[in-house]
This record gives structure tokens, C-alpha cells and sequence, in this order.
């Protein structure tokens, strides 16, 4: 099974499934909050907290800087101004990395340009994260994979060729990968999200980490993403789902964020071993419960078994009903009353 490794901590295999906190933008360009983000995020059980990094001129040409941008999520009257307040500064960045430290999680950022991927890469960042948006900007994958550090792939807005190809060109600079099956649109539809794909990925990219990027309302789909392999997941996360901003409605608030953690951990305990086995719990209940060979009348001491002797009733701690046949033709040691539960010994 594929492993790599954070911050020296092992994703993939038997290990724990590592859990992003994706605050995107949703600091509103503002540290403070991006703080309290933080701290929410490692309080709710978070792994990881993500950021996206954007140098503004470097994503957009100078039409699409200026193209009106009037709605209610819009922090500026052009599109350029509106991403532009968005934005943290590098001396912000420097300290949230060493706040999330201090909080002993992982603090990372999409970086959407060259420029950003150059700066993460000297903040120290432990991975570089790959938005869906990059899955088809090779120069952009090429640059990145590079700085030999893992990779993280988002896959929304692609067809499996897209996302094949993106893969292979990666592995081409760089062998540590993790691919997220995601679907971009916020909220996600729940007969969009396509969760068997993760089994599509894990047969076809048998040296990567497999994990899940959720927009989608509500928190039952992450944990069935654990189950069907993920060990890295991603969900937007936000103090307050009706603040203004485009990601916030498709983000979880801390005590959702809390609830997805707890069951995914309740997955990963649950989802145990492919022995079937009886657990040392069920010994008790099997005794109560389970049916053993009971005498349905009194037998004489030397008597041979017949099958009119015998029923079947609880408790469960004498001879299993499965040797029924077994024991027909063998003698009675000792008288064994009507109505009583029989055990090896009573037979030879």
C-alpha cells in the first residue's frame, strides 16, 4: 500500500486518516479571523489547516482583473479587487505558519501560480496541495512537483483521462502523490459526488494515496469515503455558514467539523480486520443465547443415544448443536436427567 509522509507523520495504509481543514478564504483577508479559523479547526480535530495562496496578477489577465463582480459575496466592485481583498500578505502567512505550529498543526496553502508555490515552498510548508482548477496547468504540476515534496491532487472539473494523464506527468518529477476524488461545485450534489471512483483510483494508481475533497451539505459522506479507502480528506471549513463569501454555505462549522472527525474515527475502529472472528465481548451473550444439546428426557447411565432423546435449548455452554449426528451411537458415562444441558463428558 502507498505511503507519504508529513511533517513526519505517515498518510496512507494502516495509518490514521489525516484531515483537512480547507479554510480557503474564508478569513475574508483578515489574520485575525484567520487565527480563530485555526484555533476552531485544531479544536474541532483537524490534522492540517489549508489556505489558498494567490499572487493576483499572475492567475488573471488584465480583462479578467477588471470584469464587474456585484454580488452578495463580492468584496470589491471588479473581480481583481474582489480577489485582491482576499489575500493575505506574506508577513501574514509567516505568522500564521508559526501560530498553527505553536497549535502542532499542519499549516498549508494551495499556491495557484509559480510565485505562490515559490513562496510556500520557503515558508516550509509540508506539502503543496494542487487545486482542480491546476489538474490541466502542467507548467504549473511541473514547477510544483520539482521542490520534491508530496503533492496533493485535486480531481473535480475532470474526466478520468484528465485526471490520468495529470498523474502521470506528475510522477514523471515527483513519486509521492496523493489523488482526491472531488466534485467542484459548492454544494456538491449528492448524485454528483460518485464516491466509487476512490476504488477506480486505487486500482488505477496503485502508488498514490487515495483521499476525498468534499463540497457537499452535511457530514455523512467523509466517513463512507474512510470506509471505501480515503485517507485524506479535505472539507471546507468556516465559524459561521451564513457569513459573506462564496465558500461558507458549502463549509462546516466547528461542531460539524467535530461530529465528521468523531465518525470518521468511529469508521477507521470499526472498519477492523477481514478474519471474522468471535469477539472475547460476544463469549457472555453467546452463553446466554446459543443453543446447546439438551437431554429431552431422562437417559439411563450406559444408555446409547438416539436421536428421540435429544432437543436443542439455552444456554449455549454445552455441546454445540452442530455435533448432534456426531454423537448418536455413543453411551451415556452417568444418568443424565430430563431437561439438562449435555456436555462432552457426559458421552463416550
Amino acid at each position: 500500500m502507498p505511503k507519504i509522509t508529513f511533517n513526519k507523520k505517515t498518510i496512507g495504509t494502516d495509518q490514521a486518516t489525516y484531515i483537512i481543514a480547507e479554510i480557503g478564504i474564508n478569513h475574508q483577508g483578515d489574520v485575525q479571523l484567520a487565527k480563530e479559523l485555526i484555533q476552531a479547526a485544531k479544536d474541532s480535530g483537524a490534522d492540517a489547516v489549508k489556505l489558498q495562496k494567490r499572487s493576483i496578477h499572475r492567475i488573471l489577465t488584465q480583462e479578467g482583473l477588471d470584469m464587474p463582480y456585484d454580488n452578495r459575496n463580492s468584496f470589491g466592485a471588479t473581480y481583481g479587487e474582489h480577489k485582491r481583498a482576499l489575500e493575505l500578505s506574506e508577513d501574514d502567512y509567516h505568522t500564521l505558519f508559526y501560530f498553527a505550529h505553536n497549535l502542532d498543526v499542519d499549516f498549508c496553502a494551495s499556491g495557484w501560480d509559480e510565485e505562490s508555490i515559490d513562496f510556500l515552498n520557503t515558508l516550509g510548508v509540508p506539502f503543496f496541495k494542487m487545486a482542480s482548477a491546476d489538474l490541466t496547468n502542467f507548467p504549473l504540476l511541473e514547477h510544483t512537483a520539482q521542490k520534491s515534496k508530496p503533492m496533493i491532487l485535486s480531481t473535480g472539473m475532470a474526466d478520468f483521462s484528465t485526471v490520468k494523464k495529470a498523474v502521470k506527468h506528475v510522477e514523471t518529477f515527483n513519486s509521492q502523490i496523493a489523488v482526491l476524488q472531488c466534485t467542484s461545485t459548492y454544494p456538491a450534489q449528492f448524485d454528483e459526488i460518485n464516491l466509487n471512483v476512490l476504488q477506480t483510483y486505487q486500482k488505477s494508481f496503485p502508488n498514490a494515496v487515495i483521499g476525498y475533497s468534499g463540497h457537499e451539505l452535511g457530514i455523512a459522506i467523509p466517513p463512507v469515503a474512510v470506509a471505501l479507502g480515503a485517507k485524506i480528506i479535505e472539507r471546507h471549513f468556516t465559524l459561521d455558514r451564513t457569513m459573506k463569501g462564496g465558500d461558507h454555505a458549502a463549509s462546516l462549522e466547528p461542531q460539524g467539523f467535530q461530529k465528521m472527525v468523531r465518525d470518521i474515527r468511529h469508521i477507521e475502529q470499526a472498519m477492523g480486520k477481514p478474519e471474522k472472528e468471535m469477539q472475547a465481548s460476544e463469549k457472555p451473550v453467546f452463553k446466554k443465547l446459543a443453543k446447546s444439546i439438551v437431554s429431552l428426557k431422562a437417559i439411563p447411565k450406559g444408555a446409547k443415544i438416539t436421536r428421540n432423546m435429544l432437543t436443542t435449548k439455552g444456554p449455549g455452554s454445552g455441546l454445540s448443536p452442530t455435533k448432534m449426528n456426531d454423537i448418536l451411537g455413543m453411551t451415556a458415562t452417568d444418568e443424565i436427567p430430563a431437561d439438562t444441558v449435555i456436555y462432552e463428558k457426559d458421552l463416550q
